[in-house]
């Protein structure tokens, strides 16, 4: 990870954070106690910032300054406001299609995702601000700098995304398993919102309850499952298939 985006540090994490600064993700070493690290704490938690408490063997592998047990990685883009980015949608005139991801956790899938939105059209990414994977360097190389060629927003939670897709006349489809509904036998002509759950999890029960459609992909061989960037980018691509055809 390149030092500037970085922050070490318990005093310089707090600062940054009261600043505003674009912090993805905190570090903090496990075990750790002290006055100034819990404000660090309480900060973290009235701010809903992103954090993980790890062995020090991981924070030395971010940096090898004096880190005092806390490091934070500083987002390399800014996160567009939900509202703002579906509003902007909306009045393009072009059919939205937006990409929630519900706590995906490995930069490398992360990566690929943002890559394959970005050539499908995909109108925006949406991300939960915690237990997800962080946008940092590796998101950037995996992504092949796509990261900055399509608009990401962060929301407390998934259901936040999915109550104002619906509010919003977007309808919100969840690719599962837990499904009879056949990927193909979906309309995505219209403005859909598609939801990937995370590589173990897979998408949260509570937000299956909510959404508007599910759907699955056929699997025909003896692996139960696909790794979550190549599903997401065969739903990605029926979308655009089916988009198409009502061109011609």
């Amino acid at each position: 990870m390149e030092h500037e985006t970085t922050i070490f540090g318990i005093r310089a994490v707090i600062e940054a954070i009261k600043s505003g600064e674009n912090i993805d993700k905190i570090f903090l070493q496990k075990g750790l106690r002290g006055e100034l690290f819990t404000e660090l704490e309480q900060l973290l938690h009235k701010e809903r910032l992103n954090s993980s408490y790890v062995p020090i063997e991981k924070l030395n592998r971010l940096t090898q300054k004096n880190h005092q047990g806390v490091v934070a990685q500083i987002a390399p883009i800014s996160f567009y406001p939900l509202e703002e980015l579906v509003t902007n949608v909306l009045e393009s005139g072009k059919t939205p299609l937006f990409l929630l991801l519900d706590q995906l956790s490995d930069v490398r899938n992360f990566g690929a995702i943002i890559r394959t939105a970005e050539c499908t059209g995909v109108s925006g990414i949406i991300i939960q601000k915690k237990g997800g994977a962080p946008v940092n360097g590796d998101t950037i190389k995996t992504s092949a700098g796509a990261i900055f060629k399509i608009p990401i927003c962060k929301v407390d939670h998934i259901k936040d995304a999915v109550f104002y897709m619906q509010s919003s006349g977007i309808r919100v489809i969840a690719a599962t398993e837990k499904t009879d509904q056949n990927l193909y036998d979906v309309d995505f002509t219209e403005p859909c919102a598609i939801i990937m759950g995370s590589e173990g999890k897979g998408i949260n029960p509570s937000i299956l309850k909510i959404v508007d459609d599910k759907a699955k992909l056929p699997i025909l061989g003896d692996i139960e499952s696909l790794n979550v960037s190549v599903a997401c980018g065969a739903f990605l691509y029926e979308v655009v298939r089916q988009r198409m055809a009502i061109r011609d």
